[in-house]
Formats: C-alpha cells, structure tokens, sequence
C-alpha cells in the first residue's frame, strides 16, 4: 500500500468514525430497561434508608434491608437474561487495567473481612456483597447489550434518579445551617455529590447526543450550589475550571456563557452562602477544626499506622473509633480517601487506590476527542480535589458500578475504532460533509 493510498483509507476512516450514527437504540428493550432502572436505583437507594426512617417510622433497618433486596433482585433478574449466547465477547474486559485494578479493591476489602476490627463483620460482608453486585450487575447488561447502548441507559438512570433526590431535597425542611437535606440519613454531601456526578454525565451523554440533557443540568446545578456542601463545591468548581482550560473543542462563546452562569448562580445565592458561613464561623470551634475532620484524620491515621501493611479491615471505624466532638460525632470514614484505604487497608490499599485512578487517567487522556477527553478528566480533578476532605466506608469516591461502566465504555469504542481503522478493513464510504463533528473516542 503506498503512502497516498493509506492516507486516504485513514481519512476515509476518520470520516467513517464521525458519521458515525449519533442516534443509538437499544436492540432489546428489556436490557436497557434494565440498564436504565440500575442507574435509576444506584441513584435513589441514597434516600432510601431516609424514607423508612423518617417517612415511614420504621427506623434504619428496613431501608437497608430494601437496597439489599432491591440490589438482589436486579441481579437475578439480570442473570435471568443473561441466559444463551453473549451479544458480545466479553473475553477482553480482562485487557481494560481499570477493571483489573477494581477486581483487585474488591478482592482486597473481601479478603479484609478475615481480620476486620469492625464491630459486626457479618454486616460488613453484607455491604461488600452489595459493592459486588453492583459491578456484576454492570458486567450483565454489557454482556447482552452494545457497550455504548448499555452505559447510556444507566448514565440516564441515574441522572434521573439524581434528579428526583434533588426535587426531594429541595421540599424537605432546611436543616438548622440552612443546608439541604437531614443531617443523619440524607445530607448535604450526599445530595451535592449525586449531584456533581449527574451533571458529569449529562455532559456526556450531551456530547453524544443521547439526548438533550440542558434542563437536567441546569436543575442540578442550581440544587448543587443551594446544597451549600463545602468539599463538594469547590471540587466541582475547580474540576469545571480545569475543563474550560483543557478543552479547546468548546467555543469561547461557550465558556464565556459557562462563567457567567456560574458567577449568576452565586450572585443569585450570596446572602444564603453568607448566612451559613456567620453560622458556621460561630457554632462551636467548627471552621478550626473543619467541621471535626482535623480529630478524625489524627485519629485515623494513629490507628492505621499500628497496622501499616494490611490494615484494620473493612468498615472497621464505625462503631469503633471513638465519638469526636461536643456533640460526640461517630465518624463511618476517615474523611480523607487515601487515609481511608490506608486505615482500612494499610499500604496495600493505598497501592491500590492509586492503580484505580491512575489507570483511569491513562485511559481517559489516550481519548482522541478533546471534549470527551476533558469531561472525564475533569471529573478525575473533581473527585481527587473532594477526597481530600470526603471517603466512602465501603466504595470509593468514584463508584465502582461508575469505574465499570465509564471504563469498558471507553476501552470497547477504542477497540471497534482500531478495528475498524485495520488496513485489512476497507471501510464504507462516507459523505465528506459529514466533517462536522469529531472523531469518536
């Protein structure tokens, strides 16, 4: 082949790669019903234990038990259908080193279960079951679906489920520091995270098209801002300013409009934002401590270090390290994701914790679309800023079903992509018209 020929079998390539239909269907309705209901409940089981508690007078237990089930029964359901033949190999899912780095965290917290110092290791076994299920969930509905089809639909289950907790979050009392949501079983972290992630992933599914995702991201922004969650916001404001820097596929006039908005919605919520800092300024010693976090890391990191190389196990601070503060707060995490993987898991958890992540930005920054690219690594720089003062007892900060679903997504259009892009492949002829958009990542 001589160089005049592979020139233009790679452009024509390219032109195949951005004709590349922008509509995507499901060709089971089933599948991505059940695609579309897991992202809905990976979503909503943040309210649940809220709703039997507060709404129902049932206390936590039933809320716990109802995920569980809930999680259960998507599963089975999703075994069910997974009977007879794959609608894809999925041997190469193994080839994907953000997956293999995830397997390697759940392998570690299940193992951990042996020599956990948590105060009842069968329920902690329960909650890793659930962290389990979650990602062989993911796995199913990619198996018996196209990859691309299988992540949208749960990216717009939760991004509807998001949605609902943040209309939920808006009618519900305000609490005592004008914040959304309740202290105890719906807070403010939990409400301006959901958030965070939904906004992330109606940028996403924007970008290919899979629908139009304005007012959902208009909506939770505005509930993000009013959530008034500290780590949350400056997070999201540093990640959303390291996307305006990066991308260069997005027009001036759209980052010009971006920023205004964002100066409009903090104009739009000053007062509020000045009442809760004169509060929080004032009740007790909470701007010192930042809001108790500074006795919780001490603590946390006294503990880790007399088990430096495994850790004390999963879930092994609830119920166990003791009350901080006046008010005799039970911390569930360290408050800090490396201190936490390094107190549950010693360096092995660290290690770990930094393969996650690192891989992830491997993958993410080989993308070829520069806005697809700044999008996930924004959402990188968001969730490393809020880990700094914010953990997950169980999961990290990015949830593993996420981790599964973004990460094969990305591994399986790089490989139809330079399947497609074979020299032993001639590809269609495309329109030349059709290079208005940018290649697909």
């Amino acid at each position: 082949m001589n160089e005049t020929t592979r020139l233009t079998s790679l452009k024509r390539c390219a032109e195949r790669l951005q004709w590349s239909g922008p509509s995507e269907t499901c060709a089971s309705g089933s599948e991505c019903a059940l695609a579309w209901t897991a992202g809905f409940f990976f979503a909503f089981r943040t309210i649940a234990v809220f709703i039997a508690s507060r709404w129902l007078n049932m206390g936590t237990e039933p809320g716990v038990a109802f995920t569980f089930a809930c999680s259960a029964a998507l599963l089975l359901i999703a075994v069910v259908q997974g009977f007879g033949p794959s609608a894809q190999p999925m041997r190469w899912i193994w080839k994907v080193a953000p997956f293999r780095w995830l397997i390697t965290f759940l392998v570690l917290s299940g193992c951990s279960l042996m020599w956990t110092s948590a105060a009842s290791p069968a329920s902690s076994a329960i909650y890793w079951l659930e962290l389990t299920n979650d990602v062989i969930l993911v796995l199913l509905v990619f198996r018996g679906s196209d990859a691309a089809r299988a992540a949208h639909s749960i990216m717009k289950g939760f991004v509807w489920g998001s949605c609902v907790l943040a209309a939920i979050a808006w009618i519900l009392p305000a609490a005592e520091d004008l914040r959304l949501g309740d202290l105890e079983y719906f807070n403010t972290n939990q409400i301006g995270n959901l958030c965070a992630l939904a906004i992330f992933l109606c940028l996403w599914l924007g970008l290919r098209r899979q629908g139009t995702w304005r007012l959902a991201t208009i909506f939770l922004t505005v509930t993000l801002f009013r959530s008034l969650s500290k780590s949350t916001l400056v997070a999201f404001v540093a990640s959303q300013a390291f996307r305006l820097l990066v991308d260069r596929g997005m027009s001036r006039r759209s980052k010009t409009l971006l920023v205004a908005c964002a100066i409009a919605v903090t104009l739009v919520f000053w007062g509020l934002t000045e009442a809760y800092m004169d509060i929080y300024r004032n009740a007790g010693n909470q701007a010192e401590t930042l809001t108790g976090r500074t006795a919780i890391w001490a603590w946390s990191l006294n503990a880790a270090m007399n088990r430096p190389v495994l850790g004390n196990g999963l879930d092994a601070m609830w119920k166990v390290a003791p009350p901080f503060g006046a008010e005799l707060f039970e911390a569930r995490h360290a408050e800090n994701e490396l201190l936490q993987q390094f107190f549950a898991y010693g360096s092995a958890g660290v290690i770990v914790l930094i393969g996650v992540y690192a891989s992830l930005w491997r993958q993410f920054r080989a993308l070829a679309n520069v806005s697809k690219r700044s999008i996930l690594m924004s959402l990188m720089i968001y969730i490393a800023v809020r880990g700094i003062a914010e953990a997950e007892p169980f999961d990290l900060l990015l949830p593993l079903w996420l981790i599964t679903a973004v990460s094969l997504l990305v591994a399986r259009s790089s490989r139809q992509d330079l399947a497609f892009c074979s020299p032993r492949r001639s590809p269609p002829e495309a329109p030349i018209s059709a290079l208005s958009g940018e290649v697909m990542a």
